[in-house]
């Protein structure tokens, strides 16, 4: 064999797959690699149950207020969370965040009663009595045998410097509820803050003695007792309910005021319930 001849087998010995050893996979291609298991999507979360809602309501305000405004971000559609977060929120003096939330149930359904109510109560609560106006008669109109709106309306139009027209109101409101606490409290105010001071505490008393009556309308007797000058009687009042130093200060306030009553004081008394 010539040089040439056996130089040529060599390589051709070389190049055989046979003796280059066995051949190197291909990579895969990407089409081809397992495709990786898709991540989990986090549990949207929960409403509350009806246990859990009608525990939330047993919670002090600020904690009734985080849960339900936790359920209206859930479901902002939701008027009944909505609602009882504007309840909850009037109850920490948030009169503006109340009506707003008041607002928005309005919105989904424009005669909701209680939402109604709700509205003008936080408008009174801030001292806007003449926008309370609006939602009480609307309320009174839907449901007229109610003495709430009716109270309401009474509380806006003093608030609005309307007098004449809040007398009957409160008047209407105690022919509608005559042993109601708040009704006969709210009527003495009205009395009370407009020189007929004999009317007003016979109310009062009645509202104390009345079935259901709170500390509130103690305090608010004791306040016309005080006014007139009562201080030991207001004293034994006060004491029932209030710490010895907020009594202290209280009768400080009442000799230093000389028993004249004024309107904001007389209104910032009225329970709007």
């Amino acid at each position: 064999m010539s040089k040439v001849a056996l130089f040529a087998a060599l390589l051709a010995a070389v190049a055989s797959p046979a003796l280059a050893g066995p051949a190197k996979p291909a990579p895969a291609s990407a089409s081809a690699r397992p495709a990786a298991a898709p991540a989990a999507k986090p549990m949207p979360p929960q409403k509350a149950s009806p246990e859990q809602k009608a525990e939330a309501e047993r919670l002090d305000p600020l904690a009734r207020a985080a849960f339900w405004a936790r359920e209206v971000d859930i479901d902002p559609r939701d008027t009944e969370a909505e609602l009882k977060l504007a309840k909850a929120l009037r109850a920490l003096g948030r009169f503006q965040e109340a009506s707003d939330a008041a607002d928005k149930v309005l919105v989904l359904e424009p005669t909701n009663f209680e939402a109604l109510l709700e509205s003008a109560r936080a408008r009174i609560g801030q001292g806007h009595g003449f926008y309370a106006i609006d939602p009480a008669e609307r309320a009174q109109a839907i449901n007229p045998r109610d003495w709430r709106p009716v109270t309401l309306l009474a509380i806006a139009l003093e608030q609005s410097d309307r007098d004449a027209e809040a007398l009957p109101n409160y008047e209407k409101a105690i022919s509608l509820a005559p042993n109601n606490p708040a009704t006969l409290s709210n009527l003495g105010l009205y009395y009370a803050g407009h020189g007929r001071t004999a009317d007003g505490e016979a109310l009062l008393r009645k509202a104390v003695a009345a079935p259901g009556s709170t500390p509130q309308e103690r305090q608010n007797l004791a306040l016309v007792l005080g006014l007139q000058g009562r201080y030991d009687e207001a004293e034994r009042l006060e004491r029932q309910d209030l710490p010895p130093d907020v009594v202290d200060n209280n009768l400080a306030y009442l000799r230093a005021d000389g028993g004249a009553p004024q309107p904001r004081t007389w209104q910032s008394l009225k329970s709007p319930q």
